[in-house]
């Protein structure tokens, strides 16, 4: 392993461009003029659930968020990891379990108060006992299960905190001294960075000086709401609007160009669209809410002059049909796809997996605006680890091997008498999935497959206790590392073969290769993972679907504006153009 993290702030982005931007050309020697009025509009669909990065998981919360705090690292916008509050990348022991931050000297919160390592462990610390939605992110600190096992909140919380009491203390995080932080990882974790990096989350900075007077809801006035980010709120009214102001003299860089930022909050999408048609708004999509409606999506497709201000773009997150691969009293659905029915079983998941045509789910389903066929493994295009367009063999289309595999497998059609595929109802849209790849496997395959809906909590506590011989399976990636795929869905991790996985899939080989690639140093073990994927292909222990995509709406004269897998570029990279 190598004694310093520079290799991974090169390598952590791979396979392509990872962020589209969608702006005005801005170079050469006469650039734009800018508008006098440098306020950006836009709407989002509801309220916030909570600013507060101990709690913040919600990626229409965090949309927001990213642009009011800072962490040690962050992304840049092509999802390579960079120094932030960091003064330069951390310097990694050669064992890979000893990150060593400088900090800069010169960054405050927007009430002027200094930015120091106190304030990183109370940050982190707190996160981590809250127990919010991302404070798994720090998983990787020594002393993490202690704190997050404490039983206490609020102000009991914020006293235990102020006086380093060890049941709320990372053993893994110290302080040298005012701008240095030490953290000692449990275990090597080359994924480490990648989670710390994540906008708003649990490696944000907060100032205690603010926090511990409203432990939990400090968030929701403009005059508590305390970040070292470029904006901050200056008013708000709960279900209607929100205003932000750039921060004056702003620590980092690129320094705002926009005064303000004002949103409304507008609970039809359709209504809100229109505006933004009409000129009430500059942006549509950004604050998390990029799921349009599909029909005006393709309503401004087909307008001649509104068409060039659509972007499409792959979010973070897969979804395929799981199989149940396990057979065991504890998995009651078994079924003829199990690892251990031998090479049969394998053909028949191939067989099933060829049978659908992801192009034209895409198509036909998706309309090609909220969705892409999945074909470059389970990480999409634009994500460390993806396998590249094409180059997953699960992704292919191939109805006639698909039907010569079926015959070889189940000549008498015994094996596959009865079967369902199951989901969750949660939306239409999984409905006419369903009834799509019910459609395939008929006229591909000649196999009638019954599918049936359920709620989303039953069906989901159902299918990880393998009550299901094929189901609907997501994961929408935490942060741009390989590790949050693969420890999430298979092996020995996550409890596989027994009750915590939907498919039970877990072998010898998976675990060895995964464990070996979670440890390896940042960036450095990239080829291991595309091997873990390669075992799950050769194994069949997924069929790739479709990978969720945004619609976003810019107007001509916003430049900069634009998004990534992850979130939308932050709101100082934007200029209002004079129009």
């Amino acid at each position: 392993m190598v004694p310093t993290s520079l290799r991974f702030f090169k390598a952590l982005c791979v396979g392509g461009a990872a962020g589209i931007v969608f702006s005005a050309c801005t170079s050469g020697p006469n650039p734009p003029r800018l508008a006098a009025d440098q306020t950006l509009k836009f709407p989002v669909l509801s309220d916030f659930s909570t600013l507060d990065p101990g709690q913040l998981n919600a990626e229409t919360d965090t949309q927001i968020a990213q642009n009011l705090f800072n962490g040690l690292v962050k992304y840049d916008k092509d999802l390579t990891v960079v120094p932030d509050i960091a003064s330069a990348p951390p310097t990694i022991s050669t064992d890979g379990l000893t990150y060593t931050f400088s900090m800069r000297h010169d960054v405050t919160f927007s009430n002027g108060d200094r930015v120091t390592s106190k304030d990183v462990l109370y940050s982190w610390n707190r996160a981590v006992a809250m127990q919010g939605g991302s404070a798994n992110n720090l998983s990787a600190i020594a002393g993490y299960s202690t704190v997050a096992n404490n039983q206490v909140a609020g102000a009991a919380l914020e006293a235990l905190l102020e006086k380093s009491d060890p049941s709320v203390t990372l053993s893994g995080v110290t302080a040298p001294d005012a701008y240095t932080v030490k953290v000692q990882l449990a275990a090597s974790a080359g994924w480490f960075l990648a989670a710390l990096a994540l906008p708003a989350t649990a490696g944000m900075v907060v100032d205690q000086n603010v926090v511990k007077d409203n432990f939990d809801a400090w968030w929701t006035k403009p005059e508590t709401l305390i970040g070292t980010g470029p904006f901050r709120m200056i008013a708000r009214t709960a279900n209607q609007s929100v205003d932000f102001q750039g921060v004056p003299n702003w620590w980092g860089s690129p320094k705002p160009t926009l005064t303000a930022v004002h949103l409304d909050i507008v609970q039809d999408a359709s209504a809100a669209i229109s505006a933004y048609e009409q000129g009430s708004y500059d942006v549509y999509g950004y604050g998390g809410y990029s799921n349009a409606p599909v029909d005006d999506i393709r309503r401004i497709q087909a307008t001649a002059n509104e068409k060039a201000q659509v972007l499409l773009h792959r979010k973070a997150d897969t979804t395929w049909v799981s199989f149940n691969m396990v057979s065991d009293v504890k998995r009651p659905a078994l079924g003829p796809f199990t690892l251990d029915g031998g090479q049969t079983s394998h053909d028949l998941r191939l067989a099933f997996a060829l049978a659908i045509d992801k192009a034209k789910l895409a198509a036909d389903v998706c309309f090609n605006v909220s969705c892409w066929p999945a074909t470059s493994g389970l990480i999409p295009k634009g994500l460390m680890g993806s396998l590249g367009e094409g180059n997953d063999p699960l992704g292919a289309f191939d109805a006639g091997k698909a039907k010569a595999l079926l015959a070889k497998a189940d000549p008498d059609g015994s094996r596959t008498k009865g079967l369902t595929y199951s989901y969750d109802s949660s939306s239409q849209f999984n409905k006419e999935v369903a009834v799509f790849i019910q459609d395939q496997w008929l006229t591909n395959l000649g196999l009638h497959v019954d599918i049936k809906p359920y709620e989303l909590s039953p069906f989901i506590k159902a299918r990880l206790k393998g009550a299901y011989v094929l189901a609907r399976d997501d994961w929408q990636a935490d942060y741009n590392h390989p590790q949050n795929w693969y420890d999430n869905r298979w092996g020995k991790l996550v409890g596989c073969p027994d009750s915590d996985c939907t498919s039970g899939y877990d072998t010898v080989a998976y675990d060895t290769l995964l464990a070996k690639a979670d440890a390896e140093s940042p960036g450095m073990g990239l080829t291991d993972y595309v091997a873990v994927n390669q075992l799950l292909i050769d194994d069949v222990a997924y069929i790739p679907l479709y990978y969720s995509g945004g619609a976003f709406l810019f107007k001509p004269y916003v430049s900069g504006a634009g998004t990534n897998n992850f979130f939308d570029f932050p709101w100082n990279q934007i200029q209002i153009l004079s129009h």
